[in-house]
């Protein structure tokens, strides 16, 4: 490989010339890079430093770049370094010396930072089509089985009953946060650098804002030096993926434990398991799995850019070359991840039986109860030591607290501090109305508010998710 201009003799050296390349990557901005110069074409014929039948060339032969690049007709050369050089090769066996005139005014500083905001422009908004694919899929799953009850949990441990709609849009919320964070992200980084040159600014009377219209971005970059040399667009862009992935991993984690048999709350179709190579009888939720392993490398790569970026001084520094390889993997490792996951989520069954059951367990429907004694007077603090004394004799009679007798929950009342506690021992309907706060579906229906598991609340939700899903 020859060295830039007349400056060096002699070629580089083999080894450092592997090292410092980067078409092995950065080929993914050729159709950005084309565009990019094809504005800036027009740009330079605007500014009077092109005629225009050289523009006419120009773009007519970039243009048939790209048409070879659609048709997979083009070949990278190792030797040329970047993505930029090929394409400015290629583009000069095609119409000619002419093709030296692409790249007056432009380095390749601002060149490469305009092409990576428009890869990302472009790659935000296909990321966001994904994230709305899961969240459909989700809303599909919450109308199929959403009337499921479920065991909500803290500590791992069973707290309070819920309905499967209600877990479900837990994670449609955080999808619609995520999507929101892209679209911040977006609009940050559609600014156009182009124009600011190796740092300083063009050196001729180019319309950049011309320009950048041209190209569908909002503005310009309003400063050389931070056009060519940050990446925190970049950076946003990782920690809104890196949280993305971890959204999907705590849902995978979940599915991982509902599809063993021992728990058995859902079936993940055969199409999105996988066997043993050893055991017959395994059937494994790889991708699930799979999603849980690589949120870790996303999270990982958004470290190593904040580390890459972090000591580099003003303006454009080579090291800025290894921002495009973590950048370019975590988004198309997002993007496999959740339309993998919406898959499985959309061939996923539900054994409502098996929830229900759990949900059962460890007297979920415990503070219903206290909430119930609560509504007659009775003090919070009071009602949580009556209602913790029933779980107790419920939990050495082997009994659910629904099926307390009238006796039992009168003597929990009349051991009680509180004097209105003590005055409803003579109430003949009060224990009917603890064991209907005691039932599962008594204990939802009581979380009556905005957000809350109460049929009609997430019946409502879901209808309000549906909406914004379709708009």
């Amino acid at each position: 490989m020859k060295m830039w201009g007349g400056r060096f003799e002699g070629a580089s050296d083999e080894r450092m010339a592997e090292f410092t390349r980067s078409i092995d990557f950065d080929y993914v901005l050729a159709s950005d890079d084309i565009a990019g110069s094809i504005a800036h074409v027009h740009g330079l014929g605007r500014a009077g430093l092109l005629e225009a039948d050289e523009v006419e060339a120009l773009v007519a032969g970039l243009q048939g770049l790209k048409a070879d690049l659609e048709a997979g007709a083009l070949v990278w050369d190792v030797s040329l370094e970047d993505i930029h050089m090929n394409l400015e090769v290629a583009l000069r066996a095609k119409i000619g010396p002419l093709a030296g005139k692409v790249h007056t005014g432009r380095s390749r500083n601002d060149q490469v930072a305009t092409d990576i905001r428009l890869w990302l422009r472009r790659t935000l908004d296909r990321l966001d089509g994904s994230i709305a694919e899961m969240q459909g899929a989700l809303l599909g799953l919450a109308e199929r089985d959403g009337d499921a009850i479920l065991p909500g949990m803290t500590h791992i441990q069973p707290a309070q009953p819920v309905l499967f709609a209600h877990h479900l849009l837990a994670y449609v919320e955080m999808l619609d946060r995520d999507r929101g964070r892209i679209a911040d992200c977006r609009r940050r980084a559609n600014v156009c650098p182009l124009g600011s040159g190796a740092l300083a600014g063009a050196g001729y009377p180019l319309d950049r804002e011309a320009t950048a219209t041209e190209l569908g971005f909002d503005g310009v970059t309003r400063n050389s030096l931070d056009g060519v040399s940050d990446r925190d667009f970049a950076v946003e862009a990782l920690a809104a993926f890196a949280l993305c992935m971890v959204h999907l991993s705590r849902m995978a984690e979940e599915i991982t434990w509902w599809s063993n048999p021992r728990i058995g709350f859902v079936r993940v179709a055969d199409a999105f398991s996988t066997g043993s190579s050893m055991m017959p009888n395994k059937k494994n939720p790889d991708p699930a799995e799979l999603v849980r392993g690589k949120s870790a490398r996303v999270i990982g790569e958004l470290t190593g850019m904040l580390a890459l970026i972090k000591g580099l001084p003003l303006a454009y520094q080579k090291d800025m070359q290894d921002d495009k390889p973590p950048l370019f993997d975590a988004a198309s490792t997002l993007d496999s991840s959740l339309l993998v996951m919406a898959g499985l989520i959309a061939t996923m069954t539900v054994n409502r039986d098996a929830m229900r059951a759990a949900a059962g367990e460890g007297h979920t429907t415990a503070t219903a109860v206290a909430d119930a004694l609560v509504r007659r007077g009775v003090a919070f603090r009071s009602a949580h030591h009556i209602v913790g004394a029933l779980v107790a004799e419920a939990d050495r009679a082997g009994s659910a607290l629904d099926a307390l007798t009238d006796s039992t929950i009168a003597a929990a009342l009349a051991s009680s501090d509180d004097s209105i506690a003590i005055a409803l021992t003579g109430d003949a309907s009060l224990p009917a109305e603890l064991r209907e706060a005691a039932a599962l579906e008594g204990a939802m229906a009581g979380c009556d508010v905005i957000g809350g598991t109460a049929p009609r609340r997430v019946a409502a939700a879901l209808a309000e998710a549906k909406a914004r899903l379709g708009a």
